[in-house]
């Protein structure tokens, strides 16, 4: 044996490897990560949905919702839950059917700055014009020659509530619809109404149901 073959190396110890012991950790972490991610991915709470379209200024009972189990995580404080639905919450903009309820789409019907009102538009409305439409209301005065004045926007942001179509005129129908007007827009729109004009019901443009 030869004197080289005499001193042998010292084998380092595979257990106390630092960067071996280091990389196991890491695994673990990753793996325990990945499990909390998807353990809390699948933990549902319920929630309350829209079970018809919820126009604003509309009070939202246990009538115009249903009881859903989702997965919000963090946003579970942004919804409805079924705890937090109160007497005299009305919506604050429009809710759509199958939509999760947001909290912050209702407030106090004391704060309310809506009212509902009927208007008889001189002209049919298109088909897709419904329950939740965003509308626009205008106006034509009549003269004093017996003629109409030109159209004005009277409502900008007017939300349908329903229509009623009657399709029985000569040369196309007429339309009653209820909409949510702002009370700023009130007292034109009674004016108007009172006056005799001639009031238009369009959609806005781009937005439809």
């Amino acid at each position: 044996m030869t004197a080289v073959e005499s001193v042998r190396t010292p084998r380092r110890a595979f257990w106390g490897d630092a960067r071996f012991l280091l990389g196991i950790l890491l695994i673990v972490a990753s793996v325990a990560g990945v499990w909390f991610v998807v353990t809390a991915s699948r933990q549902t709470v319920p929630a309350y949905a829209a079970a018809r379209t919820i126009v604003p200024g509309e009070t939202v009972t246990s009538d115009d919702v249903r009881a859903v189990e989702v997965a919000l995580g963090a946003l579970g404080d942004a919804y409805l839950a079924p705890e937090q639905l109160a007497d005299g919450l009305v919506a604050t903009r429009t809710i759509a059917e199958g939509e999760l309820v947001p909290s912050a789409a209702l407030g106090d019907a004391a704060g309310a700055r809506t009212t509902n009102v009927v208007v008889h538009s001189a002209v049919d409305v298109p088909a897709s014009v419904d329950a939740g439409t965003v509308v626009e209301v205008w106006a034509a005065p009549l003269g004093k020659s017996g003629e109409y004045d030109k159209p004005r926007i009277l409502v900008a942001d007017a939300t349908v509530v329903s229509v009623t179509r009657d399709d029985s005129m000569m040369g196309g129908g007429s339309a009653a619809l209820e909409l949510v007007i702002p009370r700023a827009d009130v007292a034109a729109t009674l004016a108007a109404m009172a006056d005799e004009s001639a009031l238009s019901v369009v959609p806005t443009a781009g937005v439809g149901s």
